[in-house]
């Protein structure tokens, strides 16, 4: 326990410094809302209406059709993003790209959260919380877990290979501790996986007959 709290002192500075990354990222994303073309927003908007009208008639039939693709498909994608990270902290020069990766993460949410709230006021909100808040409440602590500890065993490469201002220990302990870190996180991103295929869209069911009705009148 020692041990946690002494590591967790360490990191605090970066998972401050990650954190205030990706809510500019989040913010930088609502603020491009404001750049797309008209077309642009045409081209949103019609996709989103049909995806809307799509979830409202699918109803209990919705989930259940899609569900192992979409299952999968989420897990590929995240544990593709956090095998990103995973790389980039293998290597000195990955360094620069941690940090591009949460940023570029709160860009995506920020765009997603900022368009629909400037399209359909409140009920886009309320459709943010439903299916875009609850499976990065996980999501994002996991990510910003994996970026902390890429971004120390990089910084640890630096000081013993580069710099040689620690002595140098051997790199199996510390990889190991990193390699089992990001796969213990890889499993909890499964778990949100799980909630974003089946909890979801249920949840998304109950607000889409608000929005349908906005886009249909």
């Amino acid at each position: 326990m020692q041990w946690f709290r002494h590591t967790l002192k360490d990191q605090t500075s970066y998972y401050v410094f990650l954190a205030v990354l990706f809510l500019v990222g989040v913010v930088f994303g609502a603020l491009m809302v404001n750049a797309l073309s008209l077309e642009q927003l045409q081209d949103l908007s019609r996709y989103l209406k049909d995806f809307f009208v799509t979830v409202n008639q699918n109803k209990q039939g919705f989930a259940d059709s899609q569900a192992a693709s979409t299952f999968w498909d989420s897990v590929s994608l995240h544990l593709k993003w956090v095998g990103l990270i995973w790389v980039c902290g293998l290597s000195v020069i990955g360094l620069p790209g941690i940090l591009v990766l949460n940023f570029l993460k709160g860009v995506l949410i920020g765009f997603s959260v900022g368009y629909m709230v400037g399209q359909y006021s409140w009920k886009g909100l309320l459709f943010s919380l439903v299916s875009v808040a609850p499976h990065n409440l996980l999501v994002i602590p996991i990510l910003l877990v994996c970026s902390v500890a890429a971004m120390t065993f990089s910084i640890h490469m630096i000081k013993t290979k580069i710099l040689a201002t620690r002595p140098s220990d051997g790199m199996l302990r510390p990889f190991l501790s990193y390699a089992g870190l990001t796969a213990v996180m890889m499993v909890l991103l499964i778990g949100s996986a799980s909630f974003e295929t089946w909890v979801t869209p249920v949840m998304m069911q109950w607000v889409t007959p608000m929005l349908t009705a906005s886009v249909t009148s």
